[in-house]
């Protein structure tokens, strides 16, 4: 029994969990999956999930602070049951740490304006790049490409319209 305890800690540690801080109003209107994947590194379920399969033209946004990170035009199906893009959106907020978590070396994506956990890159990508952003949905909100400009998200629309 420690020796499991000692490795689901050891795994918990590996990835970064939010910094602690007093919890603010945009953090309280999340739902406890948001908390549990945004905050302590937690996994929704693949394919079970509220964007994976989503083919709608539009801008994914930090679910705790808004800032754009991905677009509609970037994402594919990867066949992973998460959403897959192959690039972050130009000038997002985004980080990327080593996870040594689960056994395994991978590179988590964070949200670098709200310390978020995002999900994970991988290399086994669509080219150019090569790159496949497995995130969690619950980490994004999708703004509509026809409701971007009036959520402040204009600027991207040249890219999502492509």
């Amino acid at each position: 029994m420690k020796r499991v305890f000692f490795c689901l800690a050891a795994a918990l540690a590996a990835c970064a969990p939010a910094k602690e801080a007093p919890m603010d109003e945009k953090l309280k209107k999340l739902t406890p999956l948001q908390l549990e994947v945004t905050r302590n590194c937690g996994t929704e379920p693949a394919f079970n999930n509220e964007y994976w399969d989503n083919h709608r033209a539009g801008i994914y946004v930090d679910v705790t602070d808004g800032e754009p990170l991905f677009l509609s035009s970037d994402k594919f199906d990867s066949g992973s049951g998460w959403p897959s893009f192959s690039k972050p959106a130009a000038g997002a907020k985004v980080e990327e740490k080593k996870d040594s978590s689960l056994g395994m070396v991978r590179t988590e994506v964070r949200s670098k304006s709200s310390d978020s956990h995002l999900g994970h890159v991988f290399t086994d990508g669509p080219n150019p790049g090569g790159l496949r952003y497995c995130i969690n949905s619950a980490a994004l909100r999708f703004v509509p490409l026809e409701d971007m400009e009036r959520e402040g998200y204009g600027a991207y629309l040249p890219q999502v319209k492509k």
